[in-house]
């Protein structure tokens, strides 16, 4: 105050077009301010419109400049509260004339500098929650309150982007995938963005977002969808349109958006009466809704046409069995009838529903839920055994789909299961029946493959994951893991089925299951690269390393349970009888092989992935690129042709006993009466 520091930056401000002396004047004065402490030094700060002047001087945006500038303007912001406010306004009478700092912040709103774009939301939320009612009257008024209409129309653009992506047959997969994953990851931080705001608990707040996310983004692209009125230029795909409500509900919700997308949706089943009394019982905050629906001409909003009259746009549609929603349930494209489906269950599950609206479609005691108001009934209740079918198709289909798309069947079958409260038709227990025995057959298989040692871990591991719907792991290289996962998912549908509830742990033979606890390093079950060896079983042969030269060595198959692996060691230096360890390989998947040319020569083929260092390092990281490890490949060389193959036998052997002890711990699994007959259980 004594100096008048304040003025004389505005002063030099005014002189200088040097962004050298800008950018630093900006950071001296951001750091300035974050460390202002006391009311009073922030008070004056504030006022004589000298941080005003400051914010509304015209720089010129060019390198770091914009950084610094908008920092400055979060620093002003981290100081607004309800009394500091009100000296960075400019009134006239009883309402806002403007509001610089808040002007000039918008302007950034869509910068591309993600750091920016940051800054800028978390300025806005500051400013919104200090804000009074001339404030919020303010920021809510054309042209201030365009804003919020920018921003959803920002993100509906997003949504189109993204089917455009998702429908490119021209980009590869590996592109495709890592730029969906980066405009879904934008997507979402738009949303949480909208529902901050709808957080803060102001009502004209609150109606600006949800008019414009109605106006502009849900009812485009609902109506077309189930084909209530014209496209209004709409073209995304019926896929990305489900999916596109499914995330405003699931992140934004909120009862007036989930009422009105769960009225269009049920429209054509429902009664007049029904829906005169959910208008009716409709309240202030989302009344908006029912006056939208009724500017587009799809709801009538006056009751003077009851009946057939008021069905508007909708006349035809109602009168028809599948319409709606039920036309892309009932549709023959899976991806169609799981992101419908998927729409349903969460209006499903939501309790901001209105009472007869959640009747219609609740999960929850909807066999008791027959004939809402003398004919309707829930829509999944009423169409239940179509859709199980519908379901059951998919998940029995040959050849059969992604591993992902057999778990989102099986996630939504085992909830319909449960809620419906009965078993089967015949019909669909014997599709039930055909996608078990495959998925039992898909397994089995995997005890051919290199990964069989670690089929009852990936059950241990992945029985939590399958029972809370966790589906995740679905990389190539994990094909034996997705088999796991998904007769993981049969077996907790053959339960749900027999039992009605789901299996709590898996029935794993544990007695074959090999114990470290008990095992010595001098057995070789449990040696480590550097330990000591008996040589006893050891087949000498010669192995040439790219460092260390060609080493005579001993070859050493052993297999204790469900553990194997294949030990090369040197022979010790002091101790005739006993090796040290150089390289310890998985036993299975080494696929021993003799060269044909060289009947001396041995290959082995060494898994060099290691599925627990891959998990703990892709945990909570989503990327599109690949994680392939090369295999490795071991080549000895014996003394003659008869011990190669002696060799060769011996690690055979050693796989037969490792394998055997798999398939003992799995055997309760793989018995096809571990959980009873079906037919019998449905009999019952």
């Amino acid at each position: 105050m004594e100096y008048q520091v304040l003025s004389e930056f505005v002063r030099v401000l005014k002189i200088s077009r040097n962004s050298r002396i800008e950018a630093p004047l900006l950071q001296y004065l951001s750091i300035m301010i974050q460390n202002m402490n006391s009311d009073i030094s922030i008070y004056y700060c504030f006022s004589n419109d000298y941080i005003n002047n400051i914010i509304g001087h015209k720089f010129e945006f060019g390198g770091d400049l914009a950084l610094y500038y908008v920092s400055f303007l979060r620093a002003v912001g981290n100081k607004l509260n309800k009394d500091t406010l009100c000296l960075l306004l400019k009134v006239h009478g009883d309402a806002v004339a403007s509001f610089p700092l808040y002007e000039e912040a918008l302007k950034f709103a869509h910068h591309g500098d993600k750091m920016i774009q940051t800054a800028i939301r978390a300025l806005n939320l500051s400013i919104y929650n200090a804000s009074d009612d001339m404030v919020y009257q303010y920021i809510t008024t054309p042209p201030v309150s365009r804003y919020f209409s920018d921003m959803v129309s920002s993100l509906s653009k997003k949504f189109f982007h993204l089917d455009a992506l998702v429908h490119d047959a021209e980009m590869r997969t590996r592109q495709k995938k890592e730029e969906i994953l980066l405009e879904t990851d934008k997507i979402v931080d738009d949303l949480y963005y909208l529902k901050d705001i709808l957080g803060i608990g102001e009502s004209r707040l609150s109606r600006a977002v949800t008019e414009n996310l109605l106006r502009i983004l849900i009812v485009p692209i609902l109506l077309p969808l189930l084909q209530m009125g014209q496209s209004n230029g709409s073209n995304l795909s019926a896929v990305t349109s489900f999916y596109t409500i499914s995330c405003l509900l699931q992140v934004i919700g909120g009862k007036g958006i989930f009422n009105f997308v769960a009225e269009v949706i049920l429209y054509p089943h429902m009664t007049s009466s029904v829906r005169d009394a959910v208008q009716r019982d409709s309240t202030e905050s989302d009344g908006h809704a029912k006056s939208i629906l009724s500017e587009m001409g799809i709801v009538s909003s006056s009751h003077e046409t009851e009946g057939a009259e008021n069905n508007s746009l909708l006349t035809d549609t109602v009168s028809i069995k599948r319409s709606g929603i039920l036309a892309h349930i009932f549709s023959e494209n899976h991806s169609l009838l799981l992101a419908s489906l998927f729409l349903l269950f969460i209006l499903a599950e939501t309790k901001d529903l209105h009472p007869l609206l959640a009747q219609m479609t609740g999960l929850s005691g909807m066999q008791y839920m027959i004939d809402v108001d003398g004919s309707i009934g829930n829509l999944l209740w009423k169409h239940m055994d179509v859709i199980l079918n519908a379901l059951l198709k998919v998940l029995a289909s040959q050849p059969p789909y992604s591993i992902l798309i057999q778990w989102h069947t099986g996630w939504f079958l085992r909830k319909l299961l449960i809620c419906q409260g009965k078993g089967l038709s015949d019909h669909n227990f014997q599709l039930f029946n055909t996608s078990y025995q495959q998925s039992r057959e898909c397994l089995q298989k995997e005890l051919d493959g290199c990964w069989f040692d670690h089929i009852p871990e990936a059950f241990r591991n992945e029985w939590a994951n399958c029972k809370a719907g966790d589906a995740t792991s679905y990389c190539a290289w994990q094909r034996m893991v997705d088999n796991v996962k998904v007769f993981i998912l049969h077996l907790q549908l053959k339960s749900t089925i027999s039992k009605g509830e789901l299996l709590e742990e898996p029935l794993l033979d544990s007695s074959a299951i090999a114990d470290s606890s008990n095992t010595h390093a001098s057995n070789g079950a449990s040696a480590s690269f550097g330990s000591e060896v008996g040589l006893g079983s050891g087949i000498s042969c010669r192995i040439s390393f790219s460092k260390a030269g060609i080493r005579d060595i001993y070859l050493i198959p052993v297999a204790k349970k469900t553990s194997g692996k294949v030990i090369l060691a040197e022979k010790h230096p002091f101790r005739s009888q006993r090796g040290i360890v150089l390289a310890i390989a998985p036993l299975a998947g080494l696929i021993p092989k003799i060269d044909e040319d060289h009947p001396t020569w041995l290959h082995l083929q060494i898994r060099e992935f290691e599925p627990k260092l891959y998990k703990s390092r892709v945990r909570g990281h989503r990327s599109g690129k690949s994680n392939h490890v090369a295999d490795g490949r071991w080549t000895l060389g014996f003394p003659n042709a008869k011990a190669c193959e002696a060799a060769r036998l011996s690690i055979l052997e050693e796989t037969r006993k490792q394998r055997s002890s798999v398939e003992s711990v799995l055997a309760p699994l793989l018995q096809n009466s571990c959980l009873g007959n079906l037919s019998e259980s449905e009999d019952e």
